[in-house]
C-alpha cells in the first residue's frame, strides 16, 4: 500500500541511509550541495497531517519547508507555530490571482495582506504558488507585474531553483509521475528526465532507486501530506478522490491543447 505514513518513513530512511542531507528551501538557495534534499510540503488540506510529517522529520533530525494557504482548510495558527518550533521553515502558499479573479492589482494587495498575517506568526522568507488546477488563472502571473523580492522574499521554487541541477519529484496526482496529468505542477526538464529513465511511479520505485544509488545528487521533493495517511478509510477516500481528480485534469489538459 502506497502513500501511507509507514511508507513515508521508509522513504526518508532510504535517503538517510544513502547519505543525503536535508535542507529547508531557504537554506538551499544559491548553493547546490552534494547529496542534498529539499523536502517541500504544500499544506493544501488537513494541516494535522503536515504536523505529523514535521514531527517524524524532527525525530530523525532533519528539516523541511511547509507552505500554508490562506484558507480555513489549511490555515491553523497553532499548527503553523508548532511546525516552526520543530525547526522547520514555514512559507506562504499563495493563490491570489485565483482568489482575485485575475485582477493583478487586487492580487498584489491580497498577497501582501496574507503575507503580513503569516509573518505575525512566523518568519517568512520563501513563497510557493498553489496550482489551483480548476482555475483559468495561473497564480505565478502576478510576478509579470510585481516583484516578490521587494517584500524581502528570497525564493520561489518555480523561479529560483535551477532544475538543470536539481531533480524534481512531486506526488501530484498521488503518484510520482503525476506531472503527466498535472495542470501546473511541472517543470520543463521533466521530459528530459523521462528520456534518461528518471521517472518513478510509486514510492517503492524511489526507495529501490535510492538503495541502488541511482538517484541524482540534488533533489527537491514536493509532497501534499493530506494524501498520506495511516491507512483505513482515510486512505481509501483519498485514493478514490484523487483518481477522480486525475481524470478531470486529463480532460482539462486535453481541452486546453485543442
Amino acid at each position: 500500500m502506497d502513500f501511507t505514513v509507514k511508507k513515508y518513513r521508509l522513504l526518508l530512511d532510504s535517503m538517510i541511509s544513502n547519505g543525503y542531507s536535508f535542507y529547508a528551501f531557504k537554506d538551499s538557495l544559491n548553493s547546490y550541495f552534494k547529496k542534498s534534499i529539499v523536502l517541500r510540503h504544500d499544506v493544501d488540506l488537513l494541516p494535522q497531517n503536515s504536523l505529523l510529517f514535521a514531527k517524524i522529520q524532527a525525530g530523525l533530525g532533519i528539516s523541511g519547508t511547509y507552505y500554508f494557504r490562506a484558507v480555513p482548510e489549511s490555515w491553523d495558527e497553532g499548527i503553523i507555530k508548532e511546525i516552526r518550533d520543530l525547526g522547520h521553515e514555514v512559507g506562504y502558499h499563495y493563490e491570489n490571482m485565483d482568489t482575485c479573479n485575475g485582477d493583478v492589482n487586487k492580487a498584489w494587495d491580497d498577497f501582501r495582506l496574507h503575507l503580513d498575517r503569516l509573518r505575525k506568526l512566523v518568519d517568512v522568507k520563501t513563497i510557493c504558488m498553489h496550482g489551483s488546477p480548476r482555475s483559468k488563472f495561473d497564480n505565478k502571473e502576478i510576478w509579470n507585474k510585481y516583484d516578490y523580492r521587494s517584500l524581502d522574499i528570497i525564493g520561489e521554487p518555480y523561479y529560483d531553483v535551477n532544475f538543470d541541477k536539481v531533480f524534481y519529484l512531486t506526488d501530484t496526482g498521488r503518484r510520482w509521475d503525476g506531472w503527466k496529468s498535472s495542470v501546473r505542477d511541472k517543470v520543463p526538464q521533466q521530459d528530459q528526465w523521462l528520456k534518461q529513465g528518471l521517472v518513478f511511479h510509486s514510492t517503492n520505485d524511489i526507495i529501490k532507486a535510492s538503495f541502488a544509488n541511482q538517484l541524482p545528487e540534488s533533489i527537491m521533493f514536493t509532497m501534499h501530506p493530506q494524501r498520506w495517511s495511516k491507512g483505513g478509510i482515510p486512505w481509501f477516500k483519498e485514493f478514490v478522490l484523487q483518481n477522480l481528480k486525475n481524470q478531470v485534469k486529463k480532460m482539462m489538459i486535453a481541452n486546453n491543447s485543442k
